[in-house]
């Protein structure tokens, strides 16, 4: 039994001298990074420190374009027209046949965009 005994205690210390290890290489690696840290927060400071003023001129300007923007948005939420105030009207549209007498009398090789003639133009230029 006490051979039993022992073998738990050392195996008990051993598994405690593990953990120990263990938790040292974790402390010694949080230190790292939280030195890693510091330093990088120390530059970020000085940048912050080096960092050019802001321009006032510059900022009167974005001052102005955000008060045209909200001018902006107020006209369009007051003049937007509300859906329940107009009608629904549906405008009857006859289909178009080639077979329609006032049709019939139109020459279709006429210019009836007026794309011939400005070609002719800017050929005799």
């Amino acid at each position: 039994m006490s051979e039993s005994v022992s073998f738990r205690i050392s195996r008990t210390a051993e598994d405690l001298a593990q953990t120990v290890a263990a938790l040292s290489k974790r402390l010694v690696s949080l230190e790292q990074r939280l030195g890693a840290l510091e330093v990088q927060g120390a530059s970020l400071q000085a940048h912050v420190r080096t960092a050019p003023e802001v321009d006032p001129a510059e900022l009167a300007c974005l001052d102005s374009v955000d008060q045209l923007l909200a001018d902006c948005r107020s006209l369009l939420a007051v003049t937007e027209p509300s859906t329940t105030q107009l009608p629904n009207i549906e405008l009857p549209i006859a289909p178009v046949d080639a077979s329609d007498s006032d049709l019939a009398g139109l020459d279709p090789d006429l210019d009836w965009d007026g794309l011939a003639e400005l070609e002719a133009r800017e050929a005799d230029a």
